[in-house]
């Protein structure tokens, strides 16, 4: 049995009349009655009554099979329908990972246009360090991420969505508030608050880096891997840090926040995959992102 017997019967059973049904498939006559005298064939029953040479009428088994012929067909419609969307990226799922820095500013508005868009794509998200985004890719847990180059794995595809400077980050009574922007010289004798480096060297460096421009290596008096438990041990007098700039946007009434004067070095966002294992999902992803940061 083929697709073409199921729509050639459901024609007739609808017209009751052959040349009637033969008409609309665009289709001659005799063809038509072989090709329902086949499926009869096969099934080894009758599914029409023939009143006259063209007219007919629905048996109660031609009765039966209309009905699961109506289901076949729409369930074969519903599927191949479902396979296009997947196939152009509307159907599916995603799985992210991040950093909690990019949630205070990019992530954000990327997932929201990306769900405008694409509001039947499962997204499942995952907050990873850099270091742990880069074996997730690796054994397929995530299919793409937002760290923070550079990266280890040279075979990632990565693309750099964002740029900012660093600032630092301070109780509201500490001396420096008073000053609208701060040399890295002044923090020379702070106690830092800082992100551990073996989950993820860059911005660690670039710390170091700066205050060795300075010409001092921070003293670091605590680590933490979360960014807004870095800002809340900064809000509980624990020492001072240096972070990103977006970091700002997580407003604590009791942290201020104040610029550098020298030039920082800028800490680079990246979106990370495997080209390897690009689907339709994700290639619509990275366009939204492409947009957004673009």
């Amino acid at each position: 049995m083929e697709l073409r017997h199921l729509r050639y019967f459901i024609a007739v059973a609808e017209e009751l009349h052959f040349s009637r049904a033969a008409e609309r498939l665009h289709i001659a006559q005799p063809p038509l009655s072989q090709q329902i005298q086949q499926l009869e064939a096969e099934l080894g029953i009758e599914l029409f009554q023939r009143k006259t040479k063209r007219q007919v009428q629905l048996t109660q088994a031609g009765q039966v099979f209309l009905q699961e012929a109506y289901q076949l067909l729409a369930q074969l419609e519903k599927a191949i329908e479902l396979t296009q969307r997947t196939g152009r990226g509307e159907k599916g799922q995603l799985r992210i990972g991040f950093t909690s820095l990019v949630t205070y500013d990019l992530l954000p508005v990327i997932l929201r246009r990306f769900r405008e868009q694409f509001p039947e794509v499962e997204l499942v998200l995952q907050e990873l360090t850099t270091a742990h985004q880069e074996q997730a890719l690796s054994d397929r847990h995530i299919h793409v991420g937002f760290a923070h180059p550079p990266l280890e794995d040279n075979t990632l595809n990565q693309e750099c969505i964002q740029q900012e400077a660093l600032i630092v980050a301070m109780f509201e009574t500490h001396p420096l508030v008073k000053q609208k922007r701060i040399s890295v010289r002044s923090l020379s004798n702070e106690n830092f608050i800082m992100f551990p480096r073996h989950l993820g060297s860059g911005l660690y460096d670039q710390i170091v880096s700066l205050c060795q421009q300075g010409n001092f290596s921070p003293k670091v008096a605590q680590e933490a891997i979360q960014m807004q438990t870095i800002i809340g041990l900064v809000s509980a007098g624990m020492g001072i840090a240096i972070v990103p700039s977006s970091l700002q946007n997580m407003q604590r009434s009791d942290v201020v926040y104040r610029a550098l004067e020298e030039k920082t070095p800028l800490v680079e966002t990246a979106i990370v995959w495997r080209q390897e294992d690009m689907t339709p999902v994700l290639r619509e992803f990275l366009q939204v992102v492409k947009i957004v940061c673009g």
